[in-house]
């Protein structure tokens, strides 16, 4: 099987922006002497790739690592970074580059679904254009649409052991837990009281369901504040006598609920210097 084609900055930087994921732009803005690329070679840096190149060589290991160091400390905004070829750098050629380094954390919110059924399907549908990313999770085969594959910020994933799924998750995730079988159901909600990191935890049923659940989730341990942070029944419609119990409506409360949890923690997209940011970076390393 032959190897898939190498992006171009542009491709990449437009495909993990659409995806939210967390990545880096690194810029080369001034250069003197004799360097490996001019001013406005460009190339992008993720978790765990490199597409484009500034020219090879120490300096450019060095950037991947400087960029890397502050998407793992989950900073956002810009730097600029010097580096002069035969000093910090460690190349023969002399010069001198500054290089910008734009950081974009990806998408604030994570939204973790477990459940391709009805309601988890509506869910997905309609947090399509909100700015999370969104991990979709069922233990069954063959559950997810096709059109799912193509859909930004939506990660499909196949999930026979709950407790991996759930450990697998990035810490301070909202969570929702719907899935087609009521133990699966129970033993994703264990595991998530038990990771203690997660923003919310959202249970489908009713409330007779959670009194059963949390009978046997005392009973495992879970004290009083760790059961109160679980919300069940979820959306609205879902609970009472007399709503609209159809999935669309159940979904459209879910979310409803949650928006106000999540809050404007989201962050606008930075690409692009305002000239007076420019000339403030530039004067701070010239200093």
């Amino acid at each position: 099987m032959s190897a898939s084609r190498p992006q171009a900055w542009h491709e990449a930087l437009h495909r993990l922006q659409r995806d939210g994921l967390p990545h880096a732009l690194a810029t080369v803005v001034t250069s003197a002497g004799s360097t490996p690329r001019e001013p406005g070679a460009r190339m992008v840096i993720a978790e765990d790739a490199v597409h484009d190149t500034l020219g090879g060589g120490t300096f450019e290991f060095q950037v991947i690592d400087a960029a890397r160091e502050k998407l793992a400390c989950g900073e956002s905004g810009m730097s600029l970074e010097a580096f002069a070829l035969g000093g910090r750098s460690g190349q023969c050629c002399g010069g001198f580059v500054n290089v910008l380094l734009e950081i974009f954390p990806g998408s604030a919110a994570t939204l973790a679904i477990f459940g391709a059924g009805h309601v988890g399907t509506e869910l997905v549908r309609l947090a399509a254009p909100l700015p999370w990313r969104v991990l979709w999770h069922d233990s069954r085969d063959g559950v997810f649409p096709d059109w799912a594959e193509a859909q930004p910020r939506l990660d499909c994933r196949h999930a026979t052991d709950p407790r991996a799924a759930v450990a697998a998750l990035p810490a301070g995730s909202h969570t929702l837990v719907l899935t087609h079988d009521h133990a699966e159901d129970r033993e994703l909600i264990d595991a998530l009281l038990q990771r203690g990191d997660m923003a919310s935890i959202g249970l489908i049923g009713s409330k007779s369901k959670w009194a059963s659940f949390r009978s046997r989730l005392t009973d495992a341990g879970h004290d009083e504040a760790a059961l109160g942070s679980v919300r069940c029944p979820i959306g609205t419609a879902s609970g009472g006598t007399g709503g609209d119990k159809t999935p669309y409506a159940i979904a459209l409360a879910t979310l409803a609920e949650l928006l106000p949890l999540v809050g404007n923690a989201e962050r606008a997209d930075q690409r692009g210097l305002d000239p007076a940011e420019v000339r403030a970076l530039f004067g701070q390393n010239a200093s």
